[in-house]
This record gives C-alpha cells, sequence and structure tokens, in this order.
C-alpha cells in the first residue's frame, strides 16, 4: 500500500483486493464478519455472505425478524470484517444500514437451492426450537405448505440488507508486526485517506 500512489477511492482497492481473494481459491473469500448493536449499544456478531458490492455498498440477505434484524431495525449502523489469511489482509467497513430493495431481494431469492427457500419460508431464525425433529417438521410444513412449488416466492420475513460505507480500514500483514493500515473516511462526495500505526 503505497503512500506515493494512493487509490483515491476504497470501493477501486477493495475491488482488486477481492478478485486477487477470488484468484487465491480461498474457501469462501465472501464470507465477512457482521457486527451489529442492539438500541443501548449492546454488541454482537456473526459471520455472513457478501451477495454483492458496489459502490452504493455491500449487501446480504437473512431472515428479517433475526436479531440481525432486529437489531439493525432500532440501530441501522453495522461494521464488517473480511479477513483473508493467505493473503495476510483484512478489509475492514462502517456506515449505515438499508433495506434492499424488494425486487433485488426476490432477484437474488431466485438464484437460491430449491431447498434453501423452502428453509427461508420454514425456519423462525434465532428464535428457539425444541429439537432438530421440530426444525424438519417446519421445513416439511413449509413444503407442503407451497404445494410443491417450483419457483417459491420470497417470503414476507426475508429479505436483504445494503451497509453504505462511511469508512473503510485496508490492513495487510508486514515483517516485524509494522503492518500496513490505511483508513479512508468519506469526506463530501470524495474520500479522504490517512495511515494509521499497526
Amino acid at each position: 500500500m503505497d503512500d506515493a500512489a494512493p487509490d483515491p477511492d476504497p470501493f477501486v482497492r477493495f475491488e482488486r483486493w477481492y478478485a486477487e481473494a477470488h484468484a487465491s481459491d480461498l474457501v469462501f473469500p465472501e464470507a465477512m464478519a457482521l457486527a451489529t448493536a442492539t438500541a443501548d449499544g449492546r454488541p454482537a456478531v456473526r459471520m455472513v455472505l457478501l451477495k454483492g458490492h458496489d459502490a452504493s455498498g455491500f449487501a446480504f440477505y437473512t431472515n428479517l425478524e433475526s436479531r440481525k434484524g432486529n437489531e439493525l431495525a432500532a440501530n441501522p449502523y453495522a461494521a464488517l470484517v473480511f479477513y483473508w489469511q493467505p493473503l495476510d489482509r483484512q478489509v475492514r467497513v462502517e456506515g449505515t444500514v438499508e433495506r434492499v430493495a424488494g425486487d433485488e431481494a426476490q432477484a437474488y431469492f431466485d438464484t437460491r437451492p430449491h431447498g434453501s427457500r423452502i428453509a427461508a419460508w420454514a425456519s423462525p431464525q434465532s428464535r428457539p426450537v425444541t429439537s432438530r425433529t421440530e426444525l424438519e417438521r417446519l421445513y416439511a410444513q413449509a413444503e407442503n405448505d407451497l404445494g410443491g412449488v417450483e419457483d417459491p416466492r420470497l417470503p414476507p420475513h426475508w429479505g436483504g440488507y445494503r451497509v453504505r460505507p462511511e469508512a473503510f480500514e485496508f490492513w495487510h500483514s508486514r515483517p516485524n508486526r509494522l503492518h500496513d493500515r490505511i483508513r479512508y473516511e468519506r469526506a463530501g462526495d470524495g474520500w479522504m485517506h490517512v495511515r494509521l500505526a499497526p
């Protein structure tokens, strides 16, 4: 990460690193840690999969009534972390969160395997179930209720979110723990960046 010729746009740097992560045959280079918080600031973090990204932000999909869905409804801010260990790279993203448009969510839902679409109807995500047997019963019930429909529609309780970045941090491991860290923050219509001590 050369100070003499930094990328003025963090999305350009992210796209290059993300492409290199995919080219390196990593397992799930799209895996990212998603941190949310309750209205009173109690944090939670879990792994989700990046399902789309562009200059508008980073999209992922889930049950809207899940714990993360409830936290995002109460506190629409989130942080993401991508960690590509074989490349000695990490990217952090912080920003506001908005719901993905319904037609965009439907378009993604239509790409999911049939069984995953049934599971989206069946699973009361983040809520207690008495046993694995109950979960399998809920799946069978959803399958029956949908009547063998080949392409089930998007459930009303399921959709997507987009994290709109306000800040990025790119980290690259270096010898002697003198790692490279470059932080970008929004500045009007553009971005400012600064090098941070490791």
